[in-house]
């Protein structure tokens, strides 16, 4: 099956490309194993300065680069820029910061000195989605690459432009070649990929039942494998909250790219004391979302990246109509050409419908009423997902208390979830395993190796090593947090 690049907004066929045969694949894999060998010995100066070219690169060509999205996959042009702002903010993130992130780390024990190393593990294999083709990808990218790793990408079938474009940005910046690949493959000969023993450890991110096969032939193969899966987070608003501000976030979070997004705000679990006017704020909020052309900068929110997608999410909303959710707002196809769903609202979602259970991954708000505060929390955990979360209360210090109570990767009190590097991100359950960005994230894909020498004679100065090429000298993790704070 080829690679098929199709506008969603229109369903036109921009271009296509063959998939590749064992044999090219092969190649590719033997291509950057010889990379990484050298990309590691070049020294951490060297690629921090290819890292930040990237970065460079991103900023220089970011209209282009964001049509390309908004062409692929339909995200909204302006939203599109943002991913790539993000993207470059990742690899100048890793360029600045990853020599503290690698540094040799002193520990004090029975030896004369001992420590840990961190070295790359060689080649690491990305399975990524079509949601963020920018993003998700150099998330990934930028802190395993930072540390000398080669990386190998199969990505979305429906956005092979993009991940074409993202091995150029790598090659344009004087990276070695082959360091970062894009394998035409297909999802059958992925299997095949993580097996073989020149790739040494799998990211991905996607679906959970996709998430489950990556993992379980990551572990058949002894792989060290991180996954970022599915989300259906909680967005819980107290009765004390700031209803305006919200609401606005409200709005932001839950329809950005079409809601299709796994950190989207997705369950709206709300206190009797502000549920019905939340309701009809949210509801006049969206009612004035622009829908249409995503090459237009006045559009709010274009098109599902796919027909069958948006096919799908209405049958999960129907569904949840007949088992006895509300609908306020939209909950229907928009009319025309193009993978277009009306901006919409479910309420009074009850654990009866499949809404209260399911990712919903499209413009669809459901909101869900609890009894009091404690029951607000215990909906919240009431999933299988455990990504992000968001909690509202002008009692700042209440709700950070409360957030503490809250089963997922990360909550964030007045604010919308958000991924920064800066910051861990990944989930807890079924909605995956490891961390990507911050120093977690640099640290998923190396070994982190323990070094213990004991000294048994006074040594020879003119045998004494010289200072490790790859880092700078051992410093504590404590030392390395006050630098970057």
């Amino acid at each position: 099956m080829p690679y098929v690049s199709l506008n969603p907004a229109t369903g036109e066929v921009m271009q296509t490309f063959p998939s590749w045969n064992k044999q090219q694949s092969d190649n590719a894999l033997e291509n950057a194993r010889r990379a990484q060998a050298a990309w590691f010995q070049a020294g951490f100066a060297q690629r921090a300065k290819a890292m930040s070219r990237v970065a460079q690169n991103l900023l220089a060509n970011r209209d282009d680069y964001a049509a390309l999205i908004t062409q692929e996959m339909g995200k909204p042009l302006r939203e599109a820029h943002v991913e790539v702002e993000k993207s470059a903010l990742a690899c100048d993130y890793y360029a600045r910061h990853g020599a503290d992130f690698l540094t040799d780390e002193p520990v004090e024990t029975d030896a004369s000195r001992s420590y840990v190393v961190y070295r790359p593990l060689g080649t690491i294999l990305a399975v990524m989605p079509w949601n963020f083709p920018f993003w998700q990808v150099f998330r990934a990218a930028a802190p395993a690459l930072t540390a000398g790793n080669a990386m190998v990408l199969k990505h979305s079938s429906n956005v092979p432009r993009c991940a074409l474009a993202i091995e150029a940005v790598f090659r344009a910046a004087g990276l070695p070649d082959h360091l970062f690949t894009t394998l035409m493959i297909e999802t059958g000969q992925v299997a095949a990929v993580i097996a073989d023993p020149r790739i040494h450890a799998v990211t991905f991110t996607g679906s959970e039942l996709a998430g489950r096969l990556v993992a379980a032939e990551a572990g058949r193969n002894l792989k060290k494998c991180v996954l970022e899966l599915g989300g259906s987070d909680p967005f819980i608003v107290l009765c004390d909250a700031d209803l305006d501000d919200a609401c606005t976030q409200a709005v932001n979070s839950r329809y950005l790219n079409a809601g299709q997004s796994c950190i989207a705000a997705k369950r709206f679990i709300l206190v009797p004391e502000i549920a019905n006017e939340f309701v009809l704020r949210l509801k006049q909020k969206v009612a004035t979302l622009k829908l249409g052309d995503p090459m237009k900068k006045s559009t709010r929110i274009g098109p599902m990246a796919r027909l069958d997608l948006r096919d799908e999410l209405h049958r999960q909303v129907t569904d949840s109509i007949a088992q006895g959710a509300l609908p306020i707002l939209g909950c229907a196809p928009a009319a025309g050409k193009g993978a277009y769903y009306s901006p919409s609202i479910l309420d009074h979602v009850t654990p009866k419908a499949r809404a209260y259970h399911e990712e919903l991954f499209g413009p669809v708000a459901i909101v869900i009423r609890a009894k009091n505060e404690r029951d607000a929390i215990k909906i919240a955990n009431d999933t299988r997902f455990g990504l992000g979360s968001s909690l509202w209360s002008r009692d700042a210090v209440r709700a950070e208390k409360l957030s503490r109570e809250i089963e997922a990767g990360c909550c964030f009190v007045n604010g919308m979830v958000k991924s920064d590097p800066r910051l861990p991100f990944g989930g807890i359950k079924n909605s995956g395993f490891g961390r990507e960005l911050s120093y977690h994230g640099i640290h998923e894909f190396v070994n982190i190796k323990t070094v213990w020498v004991k000294q048994t004679s006074a040594p020879d100065p003119q045998l004494q090593p010289t200072a490790n090429h790859q880092g700078p000298e051992c410093k504590s993790r404590k030392s390395r947090a006050k630098k970057l704070s």
